[in-house]
This record gives structure tokens, sequence and C-alpha cells, in this order.
């Protein structure tokens, strides 16, 4: 888990909150080298938010309550830089990767008995009611959280993953499984921040200058730059 920060303390007025988990990491480092101020960061690894994770509150308002003690911790102290009581209060656009850890989603032996007699997930089966229906069960918490948020009347804005696909994962239900959590968020109102065009090579991989170069699934500076860029193109 990457350690969270934020760029802002009062009185500088924050332009959103960040929460995700690591792949949230390159967007806050190019948010702080802009000096543009925002509260947040990763707070779980990816998987943290496909399963269920959260819990509504019963204040009465339909607030969101973490499940896992030290991100509530975290998500309670930012909520607390912005002045917010609670989600339903929140005056900022939430910027989000949960549920978008797609590569995660795509572990390989968790696709083992839809391979074919080639030992591939067939492209007919990538595009079935079926796989659909899989992958929002893998991700249900995140689009629990999703609805809430909806429900809460927030702006959310969803951060589509670096198109790395290390060798636990199968690429093919890697792209496949994005695009239906990516349909899945804009039928609930979030708005997708989907740089795939700007940042894939012709097989749809992601140009060695926007990756990380220690790692196999994580976006570099130069990524977390353009997503920067992008914000900042929608207003915030």
């Amino acid at each position: 888990m990457t350690m969270p920060y934020s760029t802002t303390t009062p009185p500088v007025p924050a332009r959103f909150l960040l929460l995700g988990d690591s792949h949230a990491g390159c967007v806050g480092r190019a948010a702080q080298q802009a000096g543009l101020p925002f509260v947040g960061g990763p707070v779980g690894s990816g998987r943290d938010f496909l399963g269920p994770f959260l819990d509504v509150g019963d204040d009465g308002d339909g607030d969101l309550v973490f499940r896992d003690a030290d991100t509530r911790r975290l998500v309670r102290e930012f909520l607390d830089v912005l002045g917010a009581t609670g989600f339903a209060g929140l005056g900022v656009p939430l910027v989000c990767t949960f549920g978008l850890s797609a590569h995660t989603v795509a572990t390989r032996q968790n696709w083992d008995i839809h391979r074919d007699r080639h030992g591939t997930v067939a492209e007919g089966f990538l595009r079935s009611g079926l796989f659909g229906d899989l992958v929002r069960a893998s991700v249900r918490g995140a689009l629990a959280f999703y609805d809430r948020t909806a429900a809460l009347g927030l702006r959310v804005l969803a951060l589509m993953p670096p198109q790395r696909v290390p060798g636990m994962s199968d690429p093919a239900v890697f792209l496949a499984a994005q695009d239906v959590v990516g349909a899945e968020l804009t039928a609930r109102g979030v708005e997708l921040v989907d740089l795939r065009a700007r940042v894939t090579d012709g097989a749809g991989q992601q140009r060695p200058v926007f990756c990380q170069a220690d790692d196999t699934i994580h976006g570099n500076l130069a990524f977390g730059r353009l997503v920067v860029a992008e914000l900042l193109d929608r207003g915030l």
C-alpha cells in the first residue's frame, strides 16, 4: 500500500479528493509537482476495493463507512481537512480508482475453466452476458460504492488503469473486463478519465514512456501528468 498524502491544508482550497489504490499514486505525485491543491491518496491495494468494503452509515444521511479500520481512519482524516462531516457533505469532486484494478480481475487462474482447447478465453465468451455477470460480481463492492456516491449526488471521476498486464493476468480478459466495469460506472453517472488512445501502442499496451520502470502494473509520473491535465481540462 502506497502511503497517502495531501498537498493542501486550510486555508488553501482543495480542488478534489483523491481516493484509490496504488494507481492513484502517480496522479498524486503529478498534482503535487504541479502545485495543484488536493487532499487524499492511495488508501489500500486494488483487491481491497473489489469485493464488499463499505457499509451505509446508520445516522440517517446514507453516508459511507469503510469496513477496514485503517482505511476508515485515513478517509476520515482527509474529510476533516476538507471540513466535511462525511461524503454527504463533500464539496469537491471525488477522483477515484476503486474497482479499476483490471489486472487483478484478470488473474489467469480465475478464468481457466472458461478456456477453449487452445488455452485461450474465446472472444465470444468475453462478449457474453455470462462474462459481464462474472466481472460485475468480481467488482460488486466497487459498484456498491459508486451506487452510493451517485445517491449522494457527488461528482465522481474514475481513472481507467494503466494498460499494463503482468504475467499473472490474461491480456484478453484484462481488456474486456475494464470495458465492462467502465460501462457500469458510466451508467452510474461516473465520468471516466480514459487515456488509452493517448498512451498505448498498436497492440493496446501502455507505451514505455508512460510506464513505471521498476514494476509491471503502474503508470509513471508522465502518465500521472496526463491524468492531471485531463482533470484540469474538466474543470477541477
